[in-house]
C-alpha cells in the first residue's frame, strides 16, 4: 500500500496545485490530508473549491476549529481573514471533518497527536525555537495508539521517527507554509528553510511502513505576491525564503 500524506496546506492554493499534480505521477493507492486547510491569507476558498470534488480521506487541524468556534476577540489576523471569506459551503464542508481518522487497523491520521490538535508530537520548543523530542515523550504523547503507522501534521516540519515498539510516526511537512511564529506555549519560531511545498509517501514493504519526504517546486513568488495583497508582508516573506 502507498499513501500520499498532505497537511497544512493553508489555503495556499499554488502549493496544492503542484503538490497534487507530484502525486498523481507516483501511483499512490490513496491520498489523505491532515488538517490545516484553508486557513491563510491566501485562497481558502480556491483551495477548498480544488478539494472537496476529491473526497480525500480528511481531518480537521487547529485552524479548523478555531475559524468555527472561536469567537471574534480570540481570533488571530488569518483565522480572521479566513473567517471572513468562507462561504457556508466551505464552512460546512469542515464542520463535517473528523478530528481524527482509523484510515485502517494499521493507519491512525491525527493533526497534532493522538490527543490533541495542538501538540507538537515530535518537537519540543528550547527558547525561541523547535527541537527534537526525545524518544520517551513522543512514545507518552502516542498516548494509546497502537496503529503501526500514525500520520501528523501541525508542526510544518517533514520528519519521520520510529517509536520504541517500532511503530512509525510520520510528519510529511506543509503543503502551503514552510515558516511561522506562534505564541503557545512560549513564543517561538518554525522554519524549514526553503519555499518548496512539502508532502510524504509512506508504502508498506515486507519488513513495515517506510517513508520519503518530498518537496515540490512551485510559484511561491505568486503566492508571496498574493499574501502581500491581502496586507499580510510577514507571510510574503515566509512564503519566499522558508524563514520566519
Amino acid at each position: 500500500m502507498r499513501i500520499a500524506a498532505i497537511s497544512d496546506i493553508h489555503g495556499n492554493r499554488f502549493a496544492l496545485e503542484a503538490v497534487l499534480e507530484d502525486i498523481a505521477e507516483r501511483h499512490v493507492d490513496v491520498t489523505v490530508n491532515l488538517g490545516d486547510i484553508l486557513s491563510g491569507p491566501l485562497d481558502p476558498v480556491g483551495t477548498a473549491t480544488v478539494l472537496m470534488p476529491l473526497g480525500l480521506p480528511t481531518i480537521r487541524g487547529n485552524h479548523e476549529r478555531q475559524v468555527l468556534h472561536d469567537p471574534p476577540e480570540k481570533l488571530g489576523k488569518t483565522d480572521a481573514f479566513t473567517r471572513g471569506v468562507l462561504t457556508a459551503q466551505e464552512r460546512n464542508w469542515i464542520a463535517a471533518l473528523p478530528e481524527t481518522l482509523a484510515l485502517s487497523d494499521e493507519v491512525f491520521l491525527c493533526h497534532g497527536s493522538p490527543t490533541s490538535d495542538l501538540v507538537y508530537f515530535m518537537e519540543r520548543i528550547d527558547g525561541d525555537r523547535t527541537r527534537v523530542a526525545d524518544l520517551a515523550t513522543v512514545d507518552r504523547r502516542a498516548g494509546d495508539c497502537r496503529a503501526a503507522l500514525i500520520l501528523c501534521g501541525h508542526t510544518h516540519v517533514p520528519r519521520s521517527l520510529r517509536l520504541s515498539d517500532g511503530r512509525l510516526v510520520v510528519n510529511p511537512g506543509s503543503v502551503g507554509l514552510q515558516a511561522y511564529d506562534d505564541l503557545e506555549p512560549s513564543p517561538h519560531s518554525v522554519e524549514v528553510g526553503s519555499p518548496h511545498a512539502r508532502y510524504a509517501v509512506i508504502e508498506k514493504r515486507r519488513h513495515g511502513w517506510r517513508a520519503e519526504h518530498i518537496e515540490v517546486d512551485y510559484d511561491w513568488q505568486a503566492a508571496s505576491r498574493q499574501a502581500a495583497s491581502h496586507g499580510r508582508e510577514d507571510w510574503a516573506r515566509r512564503l519566499l525564503t522558508g524563514w520566519a
